[in-house]
């Protein structure tokens, strides 16, 4: 099926049913989830593992995350029983950007070394990857469709119609828990260096007119 008729054919579907077509039209095997464990993704970590329990989620450690996040990941594979595979940089660029404070001097260069990069290498061989975007969350992600093709995958965001105060409602209904730093005031969550409160993805390189890692562009 083409683009046009996948997003067609998913546009009626409920979340849920989506990812249920999603595991019939694709062989599971070249289907790719990750997952930064910020402040909405325990909707999709949900939906998913109740579809199919087997399938893995790959978390990007750039080891720059707040330690909120990290025990706030912990939390989660607790008490949704997922099995989350944690990825790294390559060390010692990992390093160089440490020792280098690069996010204060080229912070494309800091991402891509810490994120692009390892999900490059996740990508080869996959034909599908979940992401978890809302339309709602920055002028970027306000046009997007369930189904967009990219550098030869395609990324299915199964929840990026929902809106703000389904997803307050989501939260409630299935007793979710929040990551901890959303009740101080960060309504979206990255690396330490570069995130601060705010609302929205307002926190997000606040210095900057930088508004993605790289990652989704």
């Amino acid at each position: 099926m083409d683009l046009e008729g996948l997003n067609k054919k998913y546009k009626r579907l409920t979340p849920r049913g989506r990812i249920i077509e999603l595991y019939k039209d694709f062989d599971e095997t070249k289907i790719l989830y990750t997952s930064s464990f910020g402040t909405t993704a325990a909707i999709l970590l949900k939906l998913i593992h109740e579809v199919n329990p087997k399938q893995n989620i790959f978390f990007l450690d750039t080891t720059y995350h707040f330690i909120e996040t990290i025990e706030y990941k912990n939390q989660l594979i607790n008490e949704l029983g997922i099995h989350v595979i944690d990825v790294l940089p390559e060390e010692w660029k990992n390093e160089f950007t440490t020792t280098d404070k690069t996010w204060t001097v080229d912070q494309d260069l800091c991402c891509s070394v810490n994120k692009v990069e390892p999900m490059e290498k996740l990508k080869k061989g996959q034909e599908v990857w979940i992401s978890g975007l809302l339309s709602y969350q920055n002028a970027h992600r306000k046009d997007l469709t369930i189904f967009e093709e990219k550098e030869g995958i395609l990324k299915f965001y199964p929840i990026v119609d929902m809106t703000e105060k389904a997803v307050a409602q989501f939260f409630k209904k299935n007793s979710l828990p929040h990551h901890p730093l959303e009740a101080q005031g960060y309504s979206s969550v990255g690396c330490a260096q570069c995130t601060v409160k705010g609302k929205g993805r307002s926190g997000r390189w606040s210095n900057s007119s930088k508004s993605e890692c790289g990652l989704h562009l």
